[in-house]
């Protein structure tokens, strides 16, 4: 069957025409009515956004949350890692893999991965480097030890308290005298205080 063109214009015609009526109460209905709800994120439709840990505000009366929050102050945790000590406080890491601690003093800072903590302190008897105290000192799960002069910048840290805790495959051990990190594989780390630095 053979349609003159005039028709067939026609009908194009006709399908734009229907398919511009069809649209249009989509996209004003979309503009000026509320939808109730929460948006939703499919996968690899944009950029993910960043982990950095929001404070916060205090409430008197807590609102119900669906987000699963902290374990309750006293109930068992199950460690990070296989072999972290049972009882740790696990630190969950940000997308790269890495967990940012401050110690409670605010003196110390530290940024841990799977392979390297490295911490930030106004240390009183560390190595010269250029001329100057170094104020960063790493260890590897190795057991390697590096003095460096930096500044970790504005981390999103997480200030920690005089407890166990585990992160990345480290266990963080926080005292009043210092902070030790052990590997939980290799049993290499070091202890950190203001005062001094041992590694092992």
């Amino acid at each position: 069957m053979h349609l003159s063109q005039r028709a067939r214009r026609s009908l194009a015609g006709g399908s734009l025409l229907l398919s511009a009526m069809l649209a249009s109460p989509l996209l004003v209905s979309g503009c000026s009515s509320p939808i109730e709800g929460k948006p939703v994120a499919i996968p690899g439709t944009g950029p993910t956004e960043p982990t950095f840990p929001t404070p916060q505000p205090s409430t008197t009366t807590p609102a119900p949350s669906t987000i699963p929050t902290s374990p309750t102050p006293g109930a068992p945790t199950a460690p990070a890692s296989p072999t972290a000590p049972a009882g740790a406080v696990p630190l969950q890491p940000d997308k790269n893999g890495y967990v940012f601690i401050e110690t409670k003093s605010g003196m110390t800072r530290c940024q841990i991965n799977n392979d390297t903590v490295g911490c930030e302190a106004p240390f009183t008897n560390s190595p010269l480097q250029d001329g100057e105290h170094a104020n960063g000192v790493s260890v590897t799960s190795s057991g390697s030890v590096q003095w460096v002069l930096g500044n970790l910048g504005a981390i999103p840290t997480v200030t920690i308290d005089y407890k166990t805790y585990a992160a990345q495959g480290w266990t963080i051990q926080a005292a009043a005298d210092g902070t030790r990190f052990t590997n939980d594989q290799t049993r290499h780390g070091m202890f950190v205080s203001i005062d001094k630095v041992n590694t092992f």
